[in-house]
């Protein structure tokens, strides 16, 4: 525990990340603590609980972090690596280059009826007004984190074993932490992106809870799935400034 930046997370989560840690293999998290040859790093690794426990309305699970030191920073879908998010030729071009976040930012767009739906090129992007949109990737993830997201993946580490077998055992971690919200938080509603994040519906506390599941966001399709663009619609994510 202590090669672990526990500065990021918000005070009303420290009793219930210690409990969560308490249940996973010792061994494994003592590897972590002795390696440095993992994603997103000691530094970051719990940045998605530095939103408070009060104000967490969903717990928007990924897959794992990036897999890139520049880009990975402990939050769920945020390209650390990406700044500007539109271009004069519609997205910028580090987003265009990220596949998830490209199909979410399209996702968005969709749902805010701002892209017709047989057409989220990028010409058509570029034809938008999105002057009152969120201009930069902080500002779009902070517009989720207003809304109340805890932007956490399904397995916190990416390291140089398999995402299932990291996810596998960050699964006590998360069973606790559910666990432990069905009392303190039951009104949470969990999404999960991806195949990785879905196995947390087999976790018991995970019954509990409204779920939104879907497919990963690298996948085409993600960006027309009627049931995301459902519940992101009324949400507003990319007007700026939530």
């Amino acid at each position: 525990m202590s090669k672990f930046n526990l500065q990021a997370i918000d005070p009303s989560w420290h009793a219930i990340i210690e409990q969560a840690l308490a249940t996973m293999e010792q061994h494994y998290l003592q590897k972590l603590q002795e390696n440095t040859d993992w994603l997103p790093g000691s530094a970051n690794i719990f940045n998605a609980f530095s939103l408070p426990l009060a104000s967490t309305r969903y717990i928007l699970f990924g897959e794992s972090p990036y897999p890139r030191r520049s880009s990975a920073n402990g939050y769920s879908f945020w390209d650390a690596r990406v700044g500007p998010l539109w271009s004069t030729n519609g997205m910028s071009t580090a987003v265009n280059r990220a596949t998830s976040l490209r199909n979410l930012l399209k996702m968005l767009m969709l749902a805010a009826t701002a892209l017709p739906s047989d057409d989220t090129s990028q010409s058509a992007i570029a034809r938008l007004d999105k002057t009152t949109w969120a201009q930069t990737i902080v500002e779009l993830f902070a517009n989720f984190l207003a809304q109340g997201f805890l932007l956490l993946n399904a397995s916190l580490v990416l390291s140089d074993q398999t995402v299932a077998k990291d996810g596998a055992c960050w699964h006590p971690f998360i069973n606790s932490i559910l666990s432990q919200l069905t009392s303190c938080n039951p009104d949470i509603k969990l999404i999960l992106f991806g195949k990785i994040a879905e196995k947390i519906k087999s976790l018991k506390p995970a019954t509990y809870f409204p779920t939104l599941c879907a497919e990963h966001p690298y996948n085409v399709s993600f960006i027309q799935n009627s049931a995301v663009l459902r519940f992101f619609k009324p949400l507003n994510l990319l007007q700026q400034y939530q």
